[in-house]
C-alpha cells in the first residue's frame, strides 16, 4: 500500500491546518484519488496491524441493517451510540431500507446485486447513504442527533460505484471525509470486501480494480506522532483473502466465511478517536 504512504506524506508535507467540528485540528487536503488491483492482494495495511475481523464484523453489521451497536461485534461506534445502543439511521439503514414518501423502504443491496446479475453493462450499479432528510443537525451533539431521529454522524464513505469491464468488477468508493490514521484502513478494507463478496456471489465475476476517491483527507493533530512513525516503516507484501463458502445470500455471510492467507504486518500504532 505505497499508496497509502504517499497520501499520508502529502497531507503531512501539503496540507492546511484547520479546525474541525471535534477541536482536535487536522492537517487536511482536498480532492485525492489512488486505485489499487485486487488481483495483486488484499489491501490491508502492512506497516501496522489492522483488526480484520473488526473489518468484516462492521461490514455484516452494515449489511444486516441494524443501526444498534448491541448487534455489532466491535467497538467501533459506541462513542457516538445512545444508552440504548442507537445510532439514528445510518449507513445500513440506507443501505437496507432507504424510507420512500409512502411508507415504504427500497433495498439498494439488492438493486446493485440484482444488476450485476441481469445488466452487467449498465452504468447505474451504484448505491449511496447520503439521505438528506437524515442528515444530522450540526448545532447538535451526535447524541442529540439520534435521539432526534437524526444519523448520530453523517455518512463518511457515502457513495460505491460498480463497473464490470471484461468480466472483472471494479469499484469507485467515494468518501466526502476521511480520517487517514484510524479510519481509511477500514474504508479501503471493506471497499475491498465488498468486491470480493459480489464476485464470491455472482459467477463469472473476478475482482478487478478498487478506486479510492477522497474529498477532504486529513490526519488529526494527535496523530501526527503516529503518522510519522508509520512513515517510517516499509509496506510488506498484501495478504490474500479466501472465501470459504457462497452463502445462498448476501445477508448470510459469517465472520468464519473470511480467511485471511499471509498476513504479516507490522506492530500495531494505537491512536485516540477525535470525538
Amino acid at each position: 500500500m505505497k499508496q497509502y504512504l504517499e497520501l499520508l506524506r502529502d497531507v503531512m508535507e501539503n496540507g492546511t491546518f484547520k479546525a474541525d467540528r471535534t477541536g482536535t485540528g487536522t492537517k487536511s487536503v482536498f480532492g485525492r484519488q489512488y486505485r489499487v488491483d485486487l488481483a495483486e492482494g488484499f489491501p490491508l495495511l502492512t506497516t501496522k496491524k489492522v483488526h480484520f475481523k473488526s473489518v468484516v464484523n462492521e461490514l455484516l453489521w452494515f449489511l444486516s441493517g441494524s443501526t444498534n451497536i448491541k448487534d455489532l461485534d466491535a467497538r467501533i461506534w459506541d462513542e457516538w451510540a445512545l444508552e440504548n445502543g442507537e445510532l439514528g439511521p445510518v449507513y445500513g439503514k440506507q443501505w437496507t431500507a432507504w424510507p420512500t414518501k409512502d411508507g415504504g423502504t427500497i433495498n439498494q443491496v439488492d438493486y446493485v446485486v440484482d444488476l450485476l446479475k441481469n445488466n452487467p453493462t449498465s452504468r447505474r450499479i451504484l448505491f449511496h447513504a447520503w439521505n438528506v432528510e437524515y442528515l444530522p443537525d450540526e448545532s447538535k451533539t451526535p447524541h442529540e442527533n439520534a435521539a432526534a431521529g437524526k444519523m448520530a454522524l453523517p455518512p463518511c464513505h457515502l457513495l460505491y460505484q460498480f463497473q464490470v469491464l471484461d468480466n472483472k468488477l471494479n469499484l469507485m468508493c467515494t468518501v466526502r471525509s476521511n480520517d487517514l490514521f484510524l479510519g481509511h484502513p477500514f474504508n479501503v478494507a471493506q471497499a475491498a470486501l465488498w468486491v470480493h463478496i459480489l464476485c464470491n456471489q455472482i459467477d463469472g465475476l473476478e475482482v478487478g480494480e478498487l478506486i479510492m476517491s477522497i474529498g477532504d483527507a486529513h490526519i488529526y493533530s494527535n496523530h501526527f506522532e503516529q503518522v510519522e512513525t508509520q512513515l517510517q516503516r516499509d509496506p510488506t507484501p498484501l495478504p490474500k483473502l479466501k472465501i470459504v463458502r457462497k452463502p445462498a445470500s448476501i445477508y448470510d455471510y459469517k465472520l468464519e466465511d473470511f480467511e485471511l492467507v499471509d498476513y504479516n504486518p507490522q506492530a500495531a500504532i494505537k491512536g485516540k478517536v477525535a470525538i
